[in-house]
């Protein structure tokens, strides 16, 4: 019997893969592993849900059953991966061993979580999945009060691209919010400070309270049925119904750093999207693509999937990302971002209302960034712009 295509993770990057490599193998065996059910989803639409009245059932798009079925994958679902072993072409599940031809690692990323004082800590919540987004909407859909004018408050800790987004939704569907950042402005990774300055701004006129320049230190309460108390390094104390960690993600790279896999920020993989070791492959949030970078953003992964597909259907084949501008969720007001390279030396200039324009000390231009109705204008300004190596 051949053995199969292994893929670990039925994410976007799991499931785009065997999508793609279906399109250029109709028989090869492939098995998809996962530790939740499968079910098909778009991640980003997580963080605006609540706007549209969604609930975490309505998010799915495609049942776990049909995928496997359209693309002739035999799915493991609820089944925990305990170990790879890449010398024997072996996969330890509890459900017993898997050969395999090639290993895919679409194993995705982790929630980072501070360590935080007080005795309510396990009521701060991540929404990384679809299972988390579950927890997180019965939070604020169950019954229990609110200190805040009889709204649910929510403390959202983080104001990068998936705070801001989750703000904006649980303002417009009528939640009290307030978001905590040690940063002077909102998406500071991603968006000049006057340009973040903007969204703070239009997030303000939208109901979202700030709290800047500050950090969540302890997290309390009476009883598992009171209000939180949530304390902050400033001393100021805030009082919520729910408090959601919104810090970034970090690769998830236990299975690939126990089986002995060269594993940085990310699983280091070369251009061709191969680990260190052969017939073992990454890509998606796990993977940390040439010249060190990680990219966490659907784009990414659809070109790598392609690529990968390719490689493992006998022709090698490099991934090649071409500039993929960012689109922000924050309906207060929409951004469309190409930010520069991780330590791009130059400056962002404000080139009209609403665009801004990075360049870097030999005057090229390395990335821009839109606002409001000037994110119509991306195809201009991405045309403009000299994407950095790597």
């Amino acid at each position: 019997m051949t053995p199969p295509l292994l893929i670990i993770g039925a994410g976007l990057a799991g499931w785009t893969t065997a999508r793609e490599f279906r399109k250029l193998d109709a028989t090869t065996p492939l098995v998809l592993i996962t530790a939740d059910s499968g079910d098909f989803y778009a991640k980003p639409s997580l963080s605006n849900a609540f706007a549209q009245q969604r609930t975490p059932a309505q998010l799915v798009t495609t049942p776990a059953t049909q995928m496997a079925q359209t693309l002739q994958v035999t799915l493991m679902a609820h089944t925990q991966v305990t170990g790879i072993d890449p010398v024997q072409r072996l996969v330890h599940t509890r459900q017993g061993d898997l050969g395999y031809r090639d290993l895919v690692l679409a194993t995705g990323a982790q929630a980072i979580r501070l360590p935080l004082a007080g005795n309510a800590v396990e009521r701060v919540l991540s929404v990384n999945s679809l299972q988390d987004f579950s927890v997180f909407h019965a939070y604020l859909t169950s019954a229990s009060s609110s200190y805040l004018n009889s709204k649910k408050h929510a403390v959202i800790m983080g104001a990068g691209l998936i705070g801001c987004e989750f703000a904006n939704d649980l303002a417009s569907a009528g939640f009290a919010v307030t978001v905590v950042d040690p940063s002077a402005s909102p998406i500071a990774a991603l968006l000049p400070l006057d340009a973040g300055a903007q969204l703070q701004s239009a997030l303000y006129k939208k109901g979202v309270d700030w709290r800047l320049g500050t950090t969540v230190q302890s997290v309390s309460h009476h009883s598992t049925t009171d209000p939180l108390d949530v304390m902050l390094a400033n001393g100021e104390h805030l009082h919520a119904d729910v408090v959601l960690s919104a810090i970034g993600l970090r690769a998830d790279l236990s299975l690939a750093q126990a089986a002995g896999l060269a594993c940085d920020r990310g699983i280091r993989v070369n251009a061709q999207l191969q680990t260190s070791a052969e017939h073992v492959y990454a890509l998606g949030d796990a993977a940390q693509y040439t010249l060190g970078r990680t990219l966490p953003y659907v784009m990414p992964i659809m070109h790598a999937a392609k690529a990968l597909a390719a490689t493992l259907n006998g022709q090698a084949t490099p991934v090649q990302f071409p500039l993929m501008p960012v689109a922000i969720k924050t309906p207060a007001l929409p951004w469309t971002v190409a930010a520069p390279a991780p330590g791009t030396a130059g400056q962002w200039h404000l080139q009209e209302p609403g665009i801004w324009q990075f360049v870097d000390a030999m005057q090229v231009v390395r990335g821009f960034a839109l606002a409001g109705q000037q994110t119509s204008r991306r195809a201009e300004w991405a045309r403009q712009v000299v994407p950095s190596a790597g």
